[in-house]
């Protein structure tokens, strides 16, 4: 029992010692390696992934964390063992996260600060991660085409950009 306890005990601490790591999305999305981890991403396997995003920010005064579980889903893919030049998703944003998009005049004007998801925004569109946006849920909330980060795009809604990827092949996902 003693060294069943120590074992237990060494396991544990080599686990919580672990760093957080970001091998495609740095500095957001991390995320730990599990080296014992038998289910992994296949490196083989085009991964196609649409993701409806609709939570808004808790706190306006950090970045979304949807978009955030994004880079964690492409770095997790990429500890895992998926080729990064095998991963597309796609975002469909809208309702409350619609605002995560806006330009930093228009998430002022609604929060009182500038627009936190800015960065986290670029990096994924860098990472290959095309983002759009509900052109419905924006005329619904008032923000223009040229109130929108120059690195999404705008769509039609929500509604088409999934369903259109999903008979695409593409995987859905929900944030």
């Amino acid at each position: 029992m003693k060294y069943l306890t120590l074992l237990l005990f060494l396991i544990s601490s080599e686990l919580l010692a672990q760093e957080r790591q970001n091998p495609i999305i740095s500095p957001y999305g991390g995320i730990y390696d599990i080296p014992e981890a038998v289910v992994k991403a296949d490196p083989n396997i085009d991964y196609k992934i649409v993701i409806d995003i609709v939570t808004e920010n808790e706190n306006p005064e950090e970045f979304n964390w949807s978009l955030n579980n994004v880079a964690r889903l492409l770095n997790l893919h990429v500890v895992s063992g998926a080729d990064p030049k095998k991963i597309n998703v796609v975002l469909a944003i809208h309702g409350g996260a619609t605002y995560a998009i806006a330009k930093d005049s228009i998430y002022k004007k609604k929060y009182g600060v500038n627009n936190p998801n800015n960065q986290l925004i670029k990096a994924l569109k860098d990472a290959g991660v095309l983002l759009t946006v509900c052109g419905q849920s924006l005329i619904s909330r008032k923000i223009s085409a040229d109130e929108v980060n120059e690195n999404v795009e705008i769509a039609t809604s929500m509604l088409t950009t999934v369903t259109t990827h999903q008979l695409k092949g593409y995987a859905l996902l929900k944030f």
